[in-house]
This record gives structure tokens, sequence and C-alpha cells, in this order.
């Protein structure tokens, strides 16, 4: 049943919540959780709490009265009290629940992870542990007492007191209940300390199973380099004795910012050399520094409801990217993210999850934890930045961490912030707020040979996106270059900034007609549509001086090829021409020069042709992907062969920049030289592999020609108990294996005992494996679709966040032909008619189902 919840409800909680004090005595099946609640009255009206089903209450008093049964209404969700029942001045309620952590396999609330007690509360599990008003704007300090036989007893805040079987936690800093955190369990700490700009020393502990204590290193490390980062750029101190950080193999998200008590899933805190490739460690590192970022952007300050979600993430987002660009390449990690934000986030624009990053309206809050929430909202705020400048920001920024601490914020105060410290008016900019879609920019250009007048002419229009038909103009921040005939660059870096829906910018006092380099460092999340010939996008590709404007050259003459392939074209000779110079680049980092190797995805392929009003075909796609490669790996494999050789490291591994972009060179030339030799340099690589980073390069490769039997025996032989590598053996085989056997695979993967559905990385690895594999999954034959809904339908019945979140792998069904478009339909009807289905994935499943009109 729909419980739609719009922003414009919105009403302040009619109590005041000065303290927290929970007293939980943990046990499997039956945990008992005492809580008193420091109220008073701000408003007239009843005392409701939210609550789950699974709560078994025993009693409810108020300054240690029993509530009266006629003033007491317990429903399915919800706990009232009667207005008339509660006392005029301040008063303590307290209530005793039992819950059960063994029986919870949701991951939400408090639940048991091989034998670890543990929670996940954002965004509403609290309300499965006891009764509280279970929204982000009540905020309170914390007191909670853990009891249990067993060795770590750990919450939020600093440890005040401790005996066996028993331990007290104090938070002194207000915070709402998604924050809260206990872990208790079997563990040992990998430890360090810091010492903040002030003086003050903090313990920082990683807290991982028994065994695991040579993995945690490197996450350590990066907690030390984040909060280091943190007071160097922001500005920002640590507010508590104790970091402490625990490695959860359960977990339905990434990791939880809980205050002082972070909560991760433990691939992204164990890694080693021969267990975890070179992504992983950067992934590893750039979650740790969210989440500690959150500490300041999300816990000092956190959103006033859940529709500022993007606030608080989009914020956090913008600085882990910023912090990943500081310790690595910046350019390398700016089109990362711009091929994420496509992937993931123009996509959603685009289709019938389509929604602002500060939406009116929600059935589910854990479905719009979403790219648009996370990575647009971290763009919305980079265009801010970049339109207010350096110094405008920091000035911005100092002063929402001055009027904001200890409050529950919304966008409008985050962009008050911005205009009382700037003097802009932002009232146009809110839009990026509050409308979804992705603006389509279209440019034509004029030049005035006798003048030396170039004009450029911008119109832009967003298309009708679900509840939102019109889209008024965006405030759009157009970074531009001109670049001449023969490379060199006529003018640097300039901003435009377009505020109308059609507009023009003129330059003058030039020698000849330059090439424009157009959305430098993509300063704005917009798709653009213009007429450039291909001799110039080579020559932008070999000489831009932006380097994101030089990959994205490449990229779209790319594209353009394969899309030209894919209706029966031929490879355009320029294209080959153009990779020729990127090749011969010796001072090309290589980093970059992977980052250029890389062709578009077949689904990137496949949303051109239907931007352009074509219907794809993934198989065609898939051959004429892998025909462009062959055909460029033909034309270059003398220098490939060459990177292959000075991209080696023979000496000992380090996650660092230098040595990690030398392997995704040596392994991006790898996957090309492997269309040529059935995979016979991969087995090379496999054999002398001193690293996961070269063993998952050159197994990818393999499984694609048909031949990583052995390898595969030797993966299981070696890694067979370590369930984050085994994660990787169940991804690699249905992603990279040729789409006609792909389903067939994940169907045997499925069938194995080691294949544990029920935890969300297993589920995850095996599904979005064939999801990622984009022939496979959209089979003609439905045998895709059929295969992904099976396993949804079986996940809600356990784990309804899993289950709705992997169903976006069928939001863009309606693109293509008809015999797919019915198969797709069918599975997702036989999804949303299964009885009992949760909430989640009904909401997802209906918005899905409801863009194939």
């Amino acid at each position: 049943m729909s419980q739609t919840r719009f922003l414009s409800e919105y009403r302040p909680w009619p109590f005041r919540l000065h303290e927290t004090r929970l007293d939980v005595t943990l046990a499997p099946r039956g945990t008992r959780v005492q809580s008193e609640l420091r109220l008073e009255r701000v408003s007239a009206g009843d005392l409701t709490l939210d609550g789950g089903a699974g709560l078994r209450t025993f009693s409810v008093a108020i300054d240690g009265t029993p509530v009266p049964e006629t003033a007491l209404t317990l429903a399915d969700e919800t706990m009232t009290i009667a207005a008339a029942t509660l006392p005029e001045g301040p008063f303590t309620l307290s209530a005793t629940v039992e819950i059960d952590p063994e029986a919870n396999t949701t991951l939400e609330g408090l639940y048991l992870s091989g034998g670890m007690f543990c929670t996940q509360c954002e965004a509403e599990g609290f309300r499965h542990i006891t009764w509280y008003p279970d929204r982000p704007d009540v905020m309170a300090p914390f007191r909670v007492t853990v009891r249990a036989d067993l060795p770590v007893l750990l919450s939020n805040g600093n440890p005040v007191a401790s005996g066996p079987g028993w331990a007290e936690w104090h938070d002194p800093w207000p915070k709402p209940a998604y924050l809260f955190a206990l872990v208790a369990g079997d563990l040992r700490a990998v430890s360090d300390r810091f010492t903040t700009m002030s003086g003050r020393e903090v313990a920082l502990n990683v807290w991982v199973r028994p065994g695991d204590e040579d993995r945690a290193g490197f996450a350590l490390e990066s907690l030390v380099k984040s909060m280091r980062w943190d007071e160097e750029v922001y500005g920002r101190e640590y507010d508590l004795d104790v970091f402490n950080i625990v490695a959860v193999d359960d977990f339905n998200m990434g990791a939880m910012e809980n205050k002082g008590l972070n909560i991760f899933n433990s691939k992204l805190v164990l890694a080693s050399p021969e267990t975890a490739t070179d992504s992983d460690y950067e992934r590893i590192e750039a979650v740790i520094a969210h989440e500690y970022f959150h500490n300041w952007t999300g816990n000092r300050i956190t959103c006033r409801d859940w529709f500022q979600l993007c606030l608080k993430e989009g914020l956090t987002v913008l600085r882990d990217q910023q912090f990943t660009s500081d310790l690595r390449s910046a350019a390398v990690k700016r089109i990362e993210d711009v091929v994420t934000l496509r992937a993931r986030q123009f996509r959603e624009d685009a289709g019938p999850l389509a929604h602002p990053p500060r939406p009116d309206r929600y059935d589910e809050i854990n479905n719009f934890y979403t790219a648009t929430v996370y990575e647009k909202g971290a763009e919305v705020i980079g265009m801010l930045k970049r339109l207010v400048g350096d110094d405008g920001y920091r000035s911005a920024l100092d002063l929402y961490f001055d009027r904001h601490d200890g409050q529950a914020a919304t966008i409008e105060d985050w962009l008050k912030v911005f205009e009382d410290a700037t003097g802009r008016d932002l009232a146009q900019f809110k839009r990026w707020y509050t409308d979804a879609g992705t603006p389509e920019l279209t440019l034509t250009e004029a030049w005035d040979e006798k003048a030396g007048r170039l004009t450029l002419h911008f119109t832009q229009a967003t298309r009708p996106t679900p509840g939102q038909p019109e889209k008024p103009p965006r405030v759009i921040p157009i970074a531009v270059g001109l670049i001449s005939a023969n490379g060199d660059e006529v003018l640097p870096t300039t901003v435009l900034e377009m505020t109308e829906a059609a507009q023009s910018f003129s330059f003058d006092g030039l020698g000849g007609r330059p090439i424009v380099s157009l959305l430098r460092g993509f300063s704005a999340p917009v798709t653009v549509a213009r007429e450039i010939p291909r001799a110039d996008r080579a020559v932008l590709m070999a000489h831009d001086t932006d380097p994101f404007a030089r990959w994205e050259a490449a990229n779209s003459l790319a594209l353009d090829t394969l899309v030209e392939m894919a209706a029966g074209g031929e490879a355009d000779p320029a294209l080959t021409y153009a990779y020729g110079g990127v090749l011969a680049d010796s001072a090309m980092d290589p980093a970059f020069l992977a980052l250029m190797l890389r062709l578009p995805a077949e689904d990137e392929v496949a949303t051109e042709i239907a931007r352009r009003g074509g219907t794809p075909d993934p198989d065609a796609i898939h051959r004429t992907r892998e025909a462009l490669m062959e055909e460029l790996a033909a034309q270059h494999a003398r220098v490939l062969d060459q990177i292959m050789a000075e991209m080696d490291c023979p000496y000992d591994y380090a996650p660092d920049a230098e040595q990690s972009g030398a392997r995704s060179a040596r392994l991006a030339a790898l996957a090309w030289l492997s269309r040529l030799d059935g995979g016979e340099r991969a087995a090379e690589v496999w054999a002398k592999a001193r690293n996961m980073t070269e063993r998952m390069g050159a197994l990818s490769q393999l499984v694609r020609a048909g031949r990583a039997e052995a390898a595969l025996a030797g993966m299981e032989a070696q890694f067979g108990a370590n369930r984050l590598v085994m994660d990787k053996f169940f991804t690699v085989q249905p992603m990279a294996a040729d789409p006609a056997q792909a389903v067939g695979i994940a169907q045997s993967l499925a069938a194995r005992s080691d294949f544990d559905w029920q935890n969300p990385n297993r589920f995850r690895a095996l599904i979005g494996g064939l999801g990622a594999n984009h022939a496979a999954f959209h089979a003609a034959d439905g045998s895709g679709y059929d295969f992904v809904a099976d396993w949804l339908i079986r996940m809600d019945a356990v784990n309804p966040q899993t289950a709705a979140r992997m169903t976006s792998l069928f939001e863009t069904w309606p693109r293509y032909d008809a015999g797919r478009r019915a198969r797709a339909r069918a599975a997702l009807e036989r999804i949303a008619a299964r009885p009992g289905l949760s909430r989640n994935t009904a909401e997802m499943v209906t918005r899905i189902l409801a863009a194939g009109g």
C-alpha cells in the first residue's frame, strides 16, 4: 500500500528531546531494550513515536507511572499517547521492548552477522529497535549501556565506564536516531592515534574479525589522511576522544557514518595486495574519507527531513572527490566521476526513476539513495563552487558550519548561506535542486572571417520527466577554451554563465577560426548537441590542454563510430589515426592513457542510439565493440606491446597513484591485445601475476576468450575461504563471458553451495555481474530478464532494500525492440504480482513498468 509523503506536509515535532538513555541486553532471539527519553512539550498534540511490528512491548511509563491502556494506542508502525495523559512540564518517557536480531534478515535495525551484533539505522532503522521519534530533525545526546557476554561492546561517542559483561558510552553531541550504532562481538582492533590541530589526542581503531588484522592497515592509514585533509582544507577538527570503524560482512550499504562508530561493509575495509585490486584500494580510501567527512557534513549538521538527503550526501560526495583528487590524479578522478555520472545518473534522469536531487514526494525513502541524490547532488555543489569561486566557497562553508552547527538544515538554509557570504541571488540556481532531468545544451557557431569574431549560440532544454512536464531555464556554467587548427591554445579556460533558454557569446580579435573546447572540466551535468567535424575532434583529442575535454573528444569520436558500425557502417580511419596520436604521447599520465583506451561501454552506445531515435540491438552493439577493439588493436599492436612492457611493475606492490596508474595502462593494453591472440598474453600475465589487480585484469580477458577454466580453478583453490575474493569470482564470470553463455554461467554459479545469496555482497556480485553484461541481460529470448526476476522475487522476501535497488537493472527496458520489451514486461509483472511484495520493491517495479506505457 502506497504511503506517499510530501515535502509540503512537513511539520516540526511537537516535543523537544533533551536526552536519550538506552540499556540494551543482547541475546540472539530476545534482545531487551530499555529506553528513557527526557521530553518537553513544545506545542499541542498527542505524543506519537515510531516503531516496527517486530517490537514486543512490555511496558510504557511516564515519570515511572505506567501509561493507562486507555491512553495508549499501538499500531503497526506507531505508538500514540493521548495528549491529556502528558505532563505540562518536562517528563521522562520510559519503555521496555524485546526484539529478535537473529530473525532480522532485512539487515535494518539490530541484527546478527556471523555471530556479531550490529546495527544499521539509516534511514528508518532505529524504529525496529525501540519506540522513538525516528526522524532526522529530532536530535539529542545519547547515553548507552550495552550488556552481553562478548569481548567487545561498542556504541557511539566516548567510553565512560565498563565492567564484566557491560560497557557504557556517552555521545555528548546531539544526533538523530539514524546515527545511532551498536556493535558487539569477538573483534580485534588495529589501532593508531591522531593529534588534532588543537592538540587533542584521538584514539583510532579499526575493528575486524580475528584473522583479518593484517588486511586493516590501509583503512587505518586512510582514516589518518582523511582527518588531516579535513583540517587543512575545510578547517574541520574531530570532536570525540575515540573514532571506531567496524568491518561487517553482511551490510546493505557500503558504509554508515554513525557518530564516532562507523560501520563498514567489510569489502570497504579489508585489503591486501593478494586479495584486493587497485580500484578496491582507491574505493576504500575514498569511502573511509566520505564517512569521516560526514562527521561535520551530516552529523554535526544533519538534514531536517529525508527530502533534504542530498544536502548531506551531495556535499560529502564532493568532499571525498576533492580528497581523492588531491591524493591521486585530479584529471583522472574527474573523468571517472563523469563516467559514473553518465552511466548511472543520466540513465536515471532519462527514465522512469527520474527525480530531482531534492524530491517533493516519496513512498519509500530507502529507494531514494540514488545517483541523483549522491552524484548529481555533488555536481550541483561543484557548479555552485565554480560560480562563486574558491574564496567565496570557503567563506560560505565557514558560515554554514558556524550558523548551522547542531542543527537539522534544509536546501534553503544551504543556499541562503551562499547568498549571504557572496551576495549572489541563487533563486534560479535552486532549480538544480527542485527540477529533475538532464538539460541538453545545443551549440551552433558563427564565424566572421573579416572581423576575426567567433560567436557561440547556445540553447538549453530539459525533457519532461514524471510529474514535471515544464522545465524553465537553469543557470549553467559553461567552461570553454579555444584551440587553433595546429593545436595551440588561443583562449584559456573561460566560464560563460548561461541563464536564458537561448544565449550568445562572442570572442573577438582571433587570427583564424579556432576549434571550441567545450564544457571543460565537465563544468555542468548536461548533455551536448553540436556539429563538429571529426578532424576537429581529432585535434582536440591530440592537443586539448584540458584533460576532460581531451578525453571527451576521444570518447565522442569512438561513440559516433560505434553507433555507425552498429547500423552497418565501417570504422572511421580518423579514429585509428587519432588513437595513434594518443599512443605516441610518451608524456601522458599512464592512468589517463588507460582512460583514453577505454571504449564507450555497450550500454552507453545503446543510450546514444536511443537518444538519436533508433532502437538499440544489444547483440549488434556487442559485436561492433568487439570488432572495433580488434581493428584498433591490430593497427597499434606494436605500441600496445611496448606499453605492456614499459608499464610492468616488478617492484614491491603499492596502491599509490604511480603504480596503480601504470598497472591500469598495462591492463588496458592487454584488453586490446587479447582481441588478437585469443587470450595468450592474458594467460602469461595470469601465470606471472604478483597481485590481485593483475590477476583480475588477466582473468577477465581469459573469461572473455573462453579459456579461464584453469585460472578459475586456481583462484578457487587459493582463495575459496576468502569471501571478498570469491565475490570477484562470482562477478567476473557472467560479466566478462560471451553473452550467449553468460546466463547459463550465472545459473550454474547460483546453484553452487557457496552462493550465499542472503549476503548482499554475494547477491550483488552475481546478479550485478550479469546485469553488467549488456547483451546477456538483454538476451533476445528473455533469459537474462527471467534469471534476475527470479532472484529479485526471492531476495525481496528476506531483504527488500537489496532487492529494490537491483530492480534498476530494468529501467531502460522500453528502449529495445518489441520482443525484448514483451519479455522484460512479463518479468517485471511477475515481480509485481508476488504476494506480499515489499513496499520498497513494489514502488520501484511500478515506476519502471509505467515507463512502458
